[in-house]
């Protein structure tokens, strides 16, 4: 099997977080300055790996092998979130450009064909998942039109001209290139390290479901309103997000979950009565049942609230993305590399965070692996994962591509 270098593949990895440095992690948002200075020298490095780069129309970065031999195609994204840490995504990107040189140098493998990609904004700065989504025919030209920066409002279209991308082509999934779709990644949690595992085969992805709630009372005078007939949308905002904090507990799988990350209310003085609050619910499950059930007690709270008033709930769905199932044969692929390599130190989990494989699994056989996080942290700069577990587990997706590739 072929052997990776270890001291090879944690010197790309801090190079590239270079790019962007924010203390001990990365501020590197997809088509920033520092985004574009990263692309340009990963597909600098492909090149030297005897791969084909281009940097295509969305800023996805593809390295195609010339070899006629069975391909697989590796990935993950090197954009950040905002002040993120410096392995979240980039970690799978430079694992795919080690695993495609160490197949290279082993003269059993060096047959095997591997194409690495950092698919353009997994973080969502501008859609969601526009990379993996534009590759695989699901993200047109009109969308790219209509995209704008979520915090900035800026025009994508104008940010991929500042980049030199305005007449670049996108590049699409070819077909019948590839026996399927490979993507490692740091956990994002705190299952591995609790368990004592150093390898996680995942076997499905999360659905996501995204609400946005506005409420809508009558603003007005903190201090001479009388509290039995105010319309205070704040006051709604709470008591929705009190029913739906404790009804999802009696309707959830074992591993689902439920958040209210964003809240406000306008126009948000403390003498002012609130007329307006919104927030914006997520849920995620690998069960498309579970999160059917949590949609439709949300919609059953809405409408008892909207009867109840006195004020008016609107209730709109965001996204709604669905889970996607690992293929069972990478998965045993990957698990017969683990035993090998860490006997007794592997597990099955789903993920529960989203990821490109499950946009290419749409297309493609797919799975992914995971290596621990540091206490569970990432989205923060000072997410971490040992150096031996990030070797170790670029060791076993060596292994696992090795055996798809040669069909055992």
């Amino acid at each position: 099997m072929p052997k990776i270098n270890g001291e090879r593949l944690l010197a790309d990895l801090r190079r590239i977080a270079d790019f962007g440095r924010y203390e001990t992690g990365v501020h590197r948002p997809h088509l920033s300055p520092q985004d574009v200075e990263s692309r340009h020298w990963l597909a600098a490095r492909m090149k030297e790996a005897g791969l084909e780069p281009v940097i295509d129309g969305i800023g996805t970065v593809l390295g195609k092998s010339a070899k006629t031999g069975p391909r697989i195609l590796i990935g993950s994204h090197s954009d950040t979130q905002p002040r993120g840490g410096w392995l979240d995504g980039v970690m799978g990107v430079i694992y795919g450009l080690e695993v495609a040189r160490a197949l290279s140098e082993d003269p059993e493998t060096a047959h095997l064909a591997v194409d690495v990609a950092s698919w353009a904004d997994e973080e969502g700065h501008w859609g969601q998942m526009t990379g993996s989504r534009s590759f695989v025919g699901m993200f047109s030209e009109e969308d790219i039109d209509k995209a704008r920066h979520r915090d900035e409002g800026t025009k994508m279209r104008d940010a991929l001209k500042a980049a030199g991308l305005e007449s670049t082509p996108r590049e699409h999934l070819e077909e019948g290139r590839y026996r399927g779709y490979l993507e490692a990644h740091i956990e994002q949690g705190g299952v591995l390290e609790q368990t004592d595992r150093r390898i996680g085969i995942v076997t499905a992805i999360v659905g996501i479901y995204a609400y946005r709630l506005s409420f809508s009372g009558i603003q007005n005078h903190a201090g001479t309103t009388p509290m039995p007939i105010r319309k205070d949308a704040g006051v709604a905002m709470m008591r929705l997000y009190n029913e739906v904090m404790e009804t999802f507990p009696k309707l959830s799988g074992p591993r689902s979950v439920w958040t209210v990350g964003k809240m406000s209310v306008e126009p948000g003085a403390p003498a002012i009565i609130p007329g307006k609050a919104e927030m914006i619910l997520q849920f995620r499950d690998a069960d498309k049942a579970v999160l059917d059930r949590f949609e439709a007690a949300l919609l059953a709270i809405v409408a008892a609230a909207n009867a109840r008033g006195p004020c008016m709930v609107e209730c709109v769905n965001l996204s709604r993305t669905m889970p996607t199932v690992m293929d069972d044969r990478f998965l045993d692929a990957i698990e017969e590399s683990a035993a090998v390599h860490a006997a007794d130190k592997h597990m099955r989990m789903p993920s529960g965070a989203g990821h490109d494989a499950q946009i290419l699994g749409l297309k493609l056989p797919a799975a992914m692996m995971f290596v621990p996080s540091i206490g569970g942290i990432s989205h923060h700069f000072t997410e971490n994962t040992a150096d031996a577990d990030i070797v170790l587990g670029c060791q076993v997706f060596a292994d696992a591509t090795a055996r798809i590739l040669k069909g055992n």
